[in-house]
Parts: structure tokens; sequence; C-alpha cells
């Protein structure tokens, strides 16, 4: 709440400023680790393929390449969120991009399936434990009138480096028998940039009050304001705040908004990894060539970018919650129609459309998870949403083999759109938070911000 006076308290004073250079600076430093990390992810569906062919592995072998990062990154998301309440966003960000970097690397030298297993689940702690503690970071700076865009802009720099992997994947992967070695090699690159992380980006205001580091958070906004010309104004002292427990999110006041974000997730992740995981793969097992199934696949992922771009103006002009309910619906019935597919194009098309429905849906997703829970629980409840959605990326890639078997690729994406839809059902019982402050996450859906604030 506003102070008395002329006083505002320090995530008043970030929410009544433009978008500057310094809001511009954290948006492209986070997202371009969230692009490495995407990248990564990406990068595993094209190996998959290629080993596919050279190590001559099952479906059901596949799947377990895919489905061990999944595991890693579950309980990396998990334990991500617990870390980044404790010992700060900035710290956690940086580690977890320097785990999942060295890993990377080192599967270039992998030498037989398991040794690759093992490093992909270590891979995952890294890669789990990123993507919520980057958009609860981007967050607690945003402005609150444009928090959801920025969020959403953040998540797009997922499509940035899934079109990375995609080309990667077409030159380097296809290029030659060694080339999924050489991918791997280019993964280093994240452990590189987590120096640039530690060094140039700024630890959260919110979490260094919370620490007690009050010197630090006053700097921090400080220099905010002065990229937006703003005068400061003094601060009152921030209120001590309870530690939290993992146990809180289940408390009544949470209940609700804890068990609609894990439903959310769960679907989502079930549908999206599911499928874009395996899609080079089915495409190869329909017949299509190596090369063109990765070129098809680079095309529908160029379908990405619109989608993010139109979930960033609907959160705002929609809210939250009515922009993910829509992309997801629109998502479920672009897997009906990609597992209805027959010749290439009707594939090409509907897979732009799936790419464009289901990734705006994340960049709304991304939006709404952290604006769900206080300062205290941030981290703690995006990781543990985050976390809870990683097992059923697990579970999608062991479910294609059988499924594909049972009832070829119509009967697995019409799985998917179901639970896409089952996902957009718990969507609408999440709370709307557009507009209205982070702080106001402990009441519930949040009152508008005051006028000085807009």
């Amino acid at each position: 709440m506003t102070a008395s006076g002329d006083s505002l308290t320090r995530p008043e004073r970030l929410d009544r400023l433009p978008f500057t250079r310094q809001h511009r600076k954290l948006l492209v430093g986070s997202g371009i680790g969230w692009a490495l990390d995407a990248m990564d992810v990406g990068l595993i569906s094209f190996i998959m393929t290629a080993l596919a062919v050279q190590w001559g592995l099952s479906l059901d072998t596949l799947s377990w390449v895919a489905s061990i990062g999944f595991l890693g990154m579950a309980v990396g998301a998990t334990l991500g969120g617990l870390l980044a309440d404790r010992i700060g966003r900035r710290q956690v960000f940086a580690a977890t991009l320097l785990v999942y970097g060295i890993a990377t690397g080192v599967s270039a030298l992998a030498w037989s399936v398991g040794a690759l297993i093992v490093l992909r689940f270590v891979i995952g702690l890294g890669l789990g434990a990123e993507l919520p503690v980057a958009s609860t970071l981007v967050s607690e700076y945003a402005p609150a009138r444009i928090r959801g865009r920025v969020v959403v802009a953040l998540e797009a720099f997922w499509a940035v480096g899934w079109l990375a992997a995609a080309v990667i994947g077409y030159y380097v992967v296809g290029g030659s028998d060694d080339g999924w070695r050489w991918a791997f090699l280019v993964g280093v690159v994240p452990a590189l940039y987590s120096v640039v992380v530690r060094r140039r980006l700024p630890e959260s205001v919110r979490f260094l009050e919370r620490a007690g580091r009050t010197e630090e958070a006053e700097a921090a906004v400080r220099s905010y304001e002065r990229a937006a010309g703003v005068a400061p104004v003094p601060s009152p002292p921030a209120p001590p705040e309870p530690k939290a427990s993992p146990a809180e999110l289940w408390q009544p006041r949470m209940r609700r908004r804890t068990a609609a974000l894990w439903a959310v997730w769960f679907g989502i992740n079930f549908s999206y990894y599911g499928a874009f995981t395996w899609i080079p793969t089915l495409l190869v097992a329909d017949g299509f060539p190596l090369v063109r199934s990765f070129g098809y696949t680079l095309v529908i992922t160029l379908a990405q970018l619109p989608g993010y771009a139109a979930a960033a103006y609907l959160v705002e002009r929609w809210g939250r919650r009515q922009t993910l309910t829509t992309f997801l619906l629109g998502s479920g019935v672009a897997a009906g129609l990609f597992g209805a597919a027959g010749g290439a194009s009707a594939i090409v098309a509907s897979g732009m459309l799936l790419s464009f429905f289901n990734l705006g849906a994340w960049g709304a997703l991304y939006a709404a998870t952290p604006e769900a829970y206080p300062t205290r629980l941030r981290a703690t409840g995006a990781g543990a949403a985050a976390g809870f959605g990683r097992i059923a990326s697990i579970l999608a890639p062991l479910a294609v083999p059988p499924l594909r078997e049972a009832g070829g690729n119509g009967l697995v994406f019409a799985v998917f759109a179901v639970f896409f839809l089952l996902a957009a059902g718990a969507s609408w019982l999440l709370p709307e938070r557009r507009g209205t402050r982070l702080e106001d996450a402990e009441a519930g859906a949040g009152a508008p911000l005051p006028a000085r604030a807009r």
C-alpha cells in the first residue's frame, strides 16, 4: 500500500516508472539465458532423430532419453524456486546456467545411451530451475501496468532459442554423422553466459528488502529511477515478513490458485513436450527424409513468434486468464488438426497453428504464475507449479510410442488435445491480476493501482 505523505515503498517506486533502458537490459539479459535454455531443450528433439538412425535406437529407448531430462527439470524447478526465495533470484539464475551449460558440453563426449541419459538428468536440473526463477526476477522489476506484457516478451525468447535449435538441427545435426556432438558443444555457451548474469543483472528489490539488504535495494531502485529521469522519494522501512514454508501453498487462501496452476502446468507440459519433442522423429517414421523433417520443423517453429506477439498484446488487453484460456483452446483444436493431417502442406499448416497457440499460451502462463503469490512465496510457488508440470513432460514422451502403436498419430494428438482442453478449464480458476500490485497477491485478485502509479 502507498505510505502516508509523499513517501512510496520501493516496489511502488518501481511500479510508477516507464519502461526504461534498465528494464530493457534486464529483459534482454534474462531473455538470452531463456533462449539458451530453449535451444538446449529443442536440440534434443533433433539429436534424438539423428541417434535413432546412427545408433539404431528404438522409439522406447528414445523416449527415455527425452524423459530423463524432464525428470531433472522437475527436480530442478522445485529446488530452484525454494533456493531463489532463500538466497536470491540472480544467484540461482547464474548457477543454473553454469550447471546445464557444462553438462551439455560434456554430452558431446557421450559414448553410450546410458551415459547420455545420466548427463541429460544433470542438464535437466539446471534447465528446470532457470525458467521460474528468471520469470520471477523480471516480473518483480516490470511496472505493474505492463508487467504481463514484459513477462510474455521474456517468454518470447524461448522461440528465439527454439529457432536456433532448429537451425542447428538442420545445418549441424543433419550435416554429418558427428553433427549431434557438435550441436552439444554449442550448448556450452550458457556456462560462459552465467558470468554475465552474475555480474550485470540486478538482484530483486523485493528479495533484497526481505533479506534486510536495504542499501542494495535502494541503490537498485535509484538506478531505475535515474534511467527514467524520475526523482527518488523517501521509502518507509519495509515491514517484516514471516518466513515462508512450501506448505503455505496449500493453506486455504492459496489452495485454489495453487491447484489451478498445477493443473494448467501439467496439461500444457504434457501436450507441448509430447508433441514438440517427437515431431521430427514422427515425421521421419512416417517416411519423410531426415533433412526434410528438420526443415518442416523449422518452418513450424517460426509460428511461435507471432503467437507470443499476440499473447503479449492480449494479456494487457483481455487479461491473463482470458488470454490463457483462449490460447489453450486454440492449441487443443490445432493438435486435433495436426493428428488428422495427411499431406506435407496440411502437416506444416496445422503444425504452425499448434506453434502459434501453444507458445502464446505459454507466454500467458508465465505472466500469470509469479503474480499468484506474495514475495516470500513467489519463486517457491512458481517453481513448485513448474516442477509439478514437469512430471507431465516426463510422462508424455514415454506415452507417445504406445499411443502411436495403438492408434497412430491421430490418437497421439487427440490425447494432446484433451490435455490442452483440461488445462483451459483449469485456467479459468486462476486469479486475474492485470494492472494490480504484486504485493496484493496475499489477499487474492488484488485491487487496481492508484492513479499516480499508472
